[in-house]
């Protein structure tokens, strides 16, 4: 019996390494082998999971839809393409009104400009409008995965983090710094909303 192929595993990745990923691969020469983005923290993703807010979208197309959604994190700027492949997220954001708390899960998408540089995009498999918690929730998974693959990306044994060393000239605790951050501004946005409803529950002067 032949097993079905597993779907890959979506990775949690902040917008700022994202952008910064360049490198695609495949781990055969199989047509139909699975490409991978090189993550700066040394990880692959064919799939990547992301929540934050869509800013602004807009129809792209020329004779057929194809939505463009600007989804913002802590650390930067996602961009999401969907057209008639992509049925489900295309009609999401068609449907949702900016500003919105959304999750996307899609694949990595890589794109050469006429300078030589590489633009990357998120091609949606799902968009889902999600509430601040689940935003918050992913901010906070994120965050460690992120310092995990910080923690080993020196590990010898870690292929794909000796592949990014190769590959980028970035330096890698910047990334530490990154997640830090956003768990900080985190830790703020909790602290102002707790501060409100304090004053709120306050006894009045007289």
């Amino acid at each position: 019996m032949s097993q079905a192929p597993t779907r890959e595993v979506a990775r949690r990745v902040f917008a700022r390494e994202f952008n910064d990923a360049s490198h695609t691969f495949k781990e055969s020469d199989d047509e139909r082998a699975p490409v991978y983005l090189l993550l700066p923290t040394g990880e692959r993703a064919n799939r990547v999971f992301l929540v934050g807010t869509l800013t602004e979208k807009e129809d792209v197309g020329e004779d057929d839809e194809y939505w463009r959604g600007r989804i913002v994190d802590p650390t930067g700027t996602f961009f999401v393409y969907a057209g008639q492949y992509q049925p489900d997220a295309a009609s999401t954001l068609r449907e949702l009104e900016p500003p919105a708390y959304v999750a996307v899960v899609g694949k990595p998408r890589t794109y050469e400009t006429d300078d030589g540089s590489v633009n990357v995009s998120v091609r949606p498999e799902s968009i889902t409008a999600v509430d601040s918690t689940t935003r918050d929730r992913w901010v906070v998974e994120a965050a460690q995965r992120t310092l995990e693959r910080v923690a080993t990306f020196e590990d010898e044994s870690n292929e794909y983090a000796r592949m990014a060393r190769e590959e980028y000239d970035l330096a890698v605790d910047d990334y530490r710094a990154m997640a830090l951050a956003a768990l900080e501004g985190l830790d703020e946005t909790d602290e102002l909303e707790s501060d409100a409803e304090t004053d709120l529950d306050a006894p009045a002067e007289h």
